[in-house]
């Protein structure tokens, strides 16, 4: 790599990380409020949680396509669309409001996890030209943008939830749709950085099939799946829970809080504990901290129970997200990038869709101990195959 192409690359991290700290606060707008929006304009109480609920689809839903036109037009142009859509989501939605139509709101925010789709994807572009052996902190430090995202998503709606008196929280929307323009005018900075030029040895490289059925491919794709998707079940049916409590919803905001500083802090050292634990080792104590998470949760039901609950949630998915990540990094040569990394984020995302639609009928019928001991043979089947792929490398590597 030259110089001019080692600076771009550290320009383009720059850049992307402010953009995914403006991009990222789009979800914990629609996280705090959109139920509290829906609750106000569904015409059943049924109905409450879809607007938050189609965002995760849209974010899932979107990721191919994403990948199929940055794949086509580059990275820039790409993002420059999903920054647009998260400009028109914002505003959408505030129109929603203004006008009192569920309908609307739900368009918004289903727009906005269209922008999520390709917000998601700055972890894998802040890869490009990156060392192999340096991917792993790249990918860690990009993600502590997302603790600025959690802070700034959260101002915007104390600052702004009550600029409009006669549409209560249209103006947090706007404001998530100025936070879009932001990042347009970041994201018209970035560089090409020519790293999917095909190798002319391998053509535009493997099926896509043929990249999916390696076994670690699966494992990386997997535990990225159980990571998020049990993070995102009991995270969602938390505050419902404690509030079910007896606890206050001022308390359930706080336990959430921190359970958002518990999922981003770490990142500031996670990736030189994949360079010197390795990336399997990472991911496996992720999931051993979620599963600590559901035990915590099923030995009480006080305050320090559920924070404590929360944070040790926020960690796991953490070093177990994080960790599958890097794991995927591995699987794909540059030229099949955006397929592999697009159908990852895919099944990623759509485990996290169901796990949304599911939380809340979930704990109305089975309740919350039940959810908790869901966590115990999802994360013991996965911690299984880590192993298995784990002994399968040594056994290859004997060999060789």
């Amino acid at each position: 790599m030259t110089s001019t192409e080692a600076s771009h690359v550290r320009r383009n991290a720059q850049i992307l990380s402010v953009a995914q700290a403006l991009g990222g606060a789009s979800p914990a707008i629609i996280i705090s409020l959109g139920g509290l929006v829906g609750q106000a304009l569904a015409s059943r109480p049924a109905l409450t949680t879809v607007p938050i609920s189609l965002f995760h689809l849209g974010l899932a839903l979107g990721t191919i396509p994403a990948a199929m036109l940055m794949r086509r037009h580059g990275r820039r142009a790409g993002y420059l669309l999903g920054a647009t859509l998260g400009l028109l989501g914002g505003v959408v939605a505030a129109y929603g409001i203004w006008v009192s139509s569920f309908l609307l709101f739900c368009a918004g925010t289903a727009l906005a996890g269209l922008y999520a789709s390709y917000v998601q994807s700055y972890r894998f572009a802040v890869i490009d030209g990156v060392a192999p052996e340096r991917r792993a902190r790249a990918i860690s430090w990009i993600m502590t943008a997302g603790l600025f995202a959690a802070v700034i998503g959260t101002q915007a709606v104390i600052w702004t939830r009550d600029a409009l008196p006669a549409a209560p929280f249209a103006g947090s929307f706007l404001s998530q749709a100025v936070l879009a323009l932001l990042a347009i005018a970041v994201l018209s900075r970035l560089r090409p950085m020519p790293v999917a030029v095909a190798d002319p040895q391998h053509g535009s490289g493997r099926p896509l099939g043929q990249i999916a059925r390696q076994p670690r491919f699966i494992v990386a794709v997997v535990a990225g799946m159980v990571s998020y998707g049990l993070m995102s079940l009991v995270m969602t049916a938390a505050p419902i829970a404690m509030v079910g409590c007896g606890h206050t919803v001022g308390e359930a905001a706080l336990g959430i809080q921190w359970h958002v500083l518990a999922m981003y802090m770490p990142s500031f050292f996670t990736g030189r504990l994949i360079e010197r634990f390795g990336k399997a080792r990472i991911t496996g104590l992720g999931l051993l901290l979620t599963a600590s998470a559901a035990a915590v949760a099923l030995s009480g039901l006080s305050i320090a129970h559920f924070w404590g609950m929360l944070v040790l949630l926020g960690l796991g998915w953490n070093f177990g997200f994080i960790g599958a990540t890097a794991l995927l990094t591995d699987c794909y040569r540059a030229e099949e990038r955006t397929r592999a990394q697009a159908l990852n984020d895919f099944l990623v995302f759509g485990s996290v869709a169901v796990a949304s639609f599911s939380s809340g009928r979930l704990l109305t019928v089975s309740g919350w101990d039940t959810i908790n001991q869901l966590v115990y043979p999802i994360v013991a089947v996965v911690l299984a195959l880590l192993l298995w792929q784990r002994l399968a490398w040594h056994k290859a590597k004997a060999k060789a």
